[in-house]
């Protein structure tokens, strides 16, 4: 929830302070704030996300609420986490409520038993965000969402049974009950009015129970009568619905719970689809945002292309466009919100190399592995830094998006200064400067440039001393890391004063090149000081110089003759 602004004290200082202070709350809320606009989806169909997130989050928002339903028949994995990875990649926070299924007119009675499935389903699913949003069922004081008769005993135990094995299976499972019909009147069997309802819920469960197991309130706060009430009531059967039961539940003893407003709207075949548009834009500005016990609101519904809820409905008849009341929200000032999200994945830094040289660059590759909730990319904010090097010394390649579960491969080009010595540095993930998560530590030392002793000959000649050699060095991923010509060879052997860009103790290929001669490689792994590599003798076969022998040869020798006296002692 977003901090509450500090009362301006008295005196002239603290006043010139608290103006100082009021100046800087956009920032302030930037960092702390809530998007508290969302929808109620009545199917997570592609396009109707789309228009969700359009509507929600709008141009500069991100993290509005989507509320979803699923049913007991639909609980299929498959389905479902793909719907929840769009949902991440839009910005959008789930509200999932459970629904049985339809029995006749009536909705089926869940039992306590059902639990279990339920739970496994849920904690089967990738969420989008740390808190899991979970409503358990529907409007229960109507007879046809519970099996035919309002039983609040009976939805006590159920709620109950539910709420604990969501919360043993994982304590981020987020738990509402059921919202409320708050305009339902006394007529048991067919209805039952909420507060004599709610107190036999809370009777049957126990006030400390109840405040351990339930997270929130799931409020239904229609404006009535008819779903036509003002903008501007308050109480029961209003906007404002969530008051009266709040105030109701504190007084049986519950705790103060954050709200969702997860079901609310105007009956568009009473009023104008203007004068809903206007009723929507007062109250979220006037009551709904201002209102620091509201987390969320999700009015209902986006699309409904039937009855008995196409009045509710702000897409129109056909699918063809949107009412007013959809443009008026989607216009309205969004924030960016902040919702907390589990952060968590590796980095595999195998290769990375313990001994390297001065003055020197190195090409390290690291797979980073993410296996958190969020996606890494330079537009959410993420990047990647060596902790204790000079932003100088590396370079870090471009990693696109990295969604869960995915893996990247992350080039940093890091290079050494003329300093030795012993360092210690380590990968750090970071979002908006601060640290999300790190690599182990890498412990390297810096030492002095190796040199290199080379013997070759040249064939026939059992010896050699020439000149124009070249020599090359490739790491393990065939990259070319050293490169020096014109070196002279004297009596079947030469020298290189100093190697850099190599590691110590790694396997690396060694080639050297002189013109008309077929290569020659050998493998080589450097140590401190001096080192030394032998060549099979050269051959001089490679007339046409394209590294090896063929018909090329052959006609470079027609065309010069003398190129045969290389093949006399």
């Amino acid at each position: 929830m977003s901090s509450q602004v500090p009362k301006i004290a008295k005196y002239g200082v603290m006043i010139i302070f608290m103006i100082f202070f009021l100046q800087m709350k956009p920032v302030l809320a930037a960092n702390h704030s809530i998007n508290k606009f969302g929808i109620h989806l009545a199917q997570p169909q592609d396009e109707d996300i789309d228009r969700a997130d359009i509507l929600v989050n709008g141009a500069d928002g991100q993290w509005g609420y989507i509320t979803l339903v699923i049913h007991e028949d639909d609980k299929n994995r498959d389905k479902w986490q793909p719907i929840f990875d769009k949902l991440r990649d839009r910005g959008l926070v789930p509200i999932i409520r459970l629904a049985t299924s339809p029995e006749g007119e009536n909705w089926k009675r869940p039992e306590e038993g059902d639990a279990d499935e339920w739970v496994a389903f849920l904690n089967s699913l990738h969420w989008v965000v740390k808190n899991r949003y979970i409503i358990l069922f529907n409007e229960p004081n109507h007879a046809s969402e519970w099996g035919g008769e309002v039983d609040p005993k009976s939805f006590a135990r159920v709620n109950e049974a539910f709420a604990r094995k969501l919360k043993e299976a994982d304590d981020d499972f987020f738990v509402m009950m059921g919202g409320m019909d708050a305009s339902a009147p006394q007529s048991r069997p067919r209805y039952m009015y909420e507060k004599v309802f709610l107190e036999e819920v809370v009777g049957e469960i126990g006030v400390d129970d109840f405040n351990e197991l339930f997270d929130g309130l799931s409020s239904h706060s229609y404006p009535n009568p008819n779903f036509a009430g003002s903008p501007h009531s308050s109480g029961r059967g209003t906007v404002k619905t969530y008051e009266w039961e709040l105030s109701l539940l504190s007084s049986l003893g519950i705790k103060a719970l954050p709200v969702f407003i997860t079901e609310t709207g105007w009956n568009g075949d009473v009023l104008s689809r203007t004068q809903i548009a206007e009723n929507f834009q007062y109250v979220f500005q006037n009551v709904w945002i201002p209102d620091e016990r509201v987390i969320a609101v999700t009015p209902f519904v986006l699309n409904y292309q039937g009855e008995p809820f196409l009045k509710f409905s702000w897409v129109k008849e056909g699918n063809g466009g949107v009412y007013p009341e959809y443009e008026m929200v989607r216009d309205m000032e969004k924030r960016d919100g902040n919702p907390e999200i589990r952060q968590d994945g590796s980095f595999d830094m195998t290769d990375f190399p313990h001994d390297i040289v001065e003055q020197s660059t190195y090409h390290l590759r690291v797979d980073v592995t993410n296996n958190g909730q969020a996606i890494w990319s330079r537009e959410n904010g993420y990047g990647f830094m060596l902790e204790n090097v000079e932003p100088s010394q590396y370079l870090i390649s471009s990693f696109g998006e990295i969604k869960p579960f995915e893996t990247r491969t992350i080039d940093i080009y890091f290079s050494t200064l003329d300093v030795l010595g012993t360092f210690n540095s380590r990968i750090v993930l970071y979002r908006n400067e601060d640290m999300v998560i790190s690599s182990s530590h890498w412990d390297y030392e810096v030492v002095s440039l190796p040199s290199l002793l080379y013997k070759i000959s040249l064939f026939p000649k059992r010896t050699a001393t020439d000149s124009d050699f070249e020599l090359q060095i490739y790491n393990q991923h065939e990259e070319l890391v050293f490169r020096k010509g014109g070196l002279q060879v004297v009596d079947g052997q030469g020298s290189i004063e100093k190697v850099d860009n190599i590691a110590l103790g790694q396997k690396y290929r060694v080639v050297l090149l002189k013109k008309q001669y077929l290569p020659r490689q050998t493998y080589a792994d450097f140590k401190k000081g001096e080192n030394e590599v032998v060549f099979e003798p050269m051959i001089p076969l490679d007339f046409d110089g394209d590294g090896a022998v063929g018909w090329g040869d052959i006609g470079a020798v027609l065309k010069n003759l003398r190129l045969l006296g290389m093949w006399m002692i």
